[in-house]
């Protein structure tokens, strides 16, 4: 008896691993924190220590309280509108892919120069961090795997980005520009392919009985 209860346990925590990196990765991807670095290095340029520690825990704490609201009330709002996870699923994949695609080609239209000191809400912490391709790879998670594991995954995703900024320079000098530069070509590519699979599965959702 204690045996099949340590097997189901074991079972229902390996699934529980599984589905949390399955949603974990596409988050890790779109969130795109070592792609937006150079941007998050312009922005800060020249402040303080100080300044930039609060400027990333204003950033992070924005990133935490928009993408979890959004999660919670985007289902409701789909149904309002009358919109089936089918539709949204090829919608949401559309604009990931155009996204992704806008990112690989021309990256640079995202290195514009803001000036102001409260840059930590807007733009790092939204849209940089939690944009729209964020918020529609967690809404297309949460059909599959559910609140818990995509709110989990996009809470840990929001802390490292966090951490790369904060330690951004350091982080920059380890990468360098062609480094960075990699990775972020990576996430976009990684971003294309999930946003196929979405539009894949819409519609094999509309065609299946």
């Amino acid at each position: 008896m204690i045996a099949r209860k340590m097997l189901f346990l074991l079972n229902n925590s390996t699934s529980f691993v599984d589905a949390f990196f399955l949603s974990f990765i596409p988050l890790f991807v779109a969130v795109d924190a070592f792609g937006i670095l150079p941007m998050f290095l312009k922005l800060t340029e020249g402040l303080e220590s100080r300044s930039l520690r609060k400027i990333v825990i204003q950033s992070v704490v924005t990133a935490l309280l928009v993408g979890p609201l959004f999660l919670a009330a985007g289902n409701q709002l789909l149904k309002v509108l009358g919109i089936s996870i089918a539709d949204f699923m090829v919608a949401g994949g559309i604009i990931l892919f155009l996204l992704s695609i806008s990112d690989l080609l021309s990256p640079e239209k995202r290195q514009r120069k803001i000036e102001g000191e409260d840059i930590g809400p807007v733009p790092i912490g939204v849209p940089l961090i939690v944009g729209p391709a964020v918020l529609t790879t967690g809404m297309l998670l949460i059909e599959q795997f559910g609140h818990i594991i995509t709110s989990v995954s996009l809470f840990i995703n929001v802390l490292i980005a966090g951490l790369i900024f904060r330690f951004s320079e350091w982080v920059s000098r380890i990468l360098g520009k062609t480094g960075a530069k990699i990775i972020s070509k990576l996430a976009g590519l990684l971003l294309a392919s999930f946003a196929v699979m979405m539009v894949r599965r819409g519609i094999m959702s509309y065609v299946s009985p």
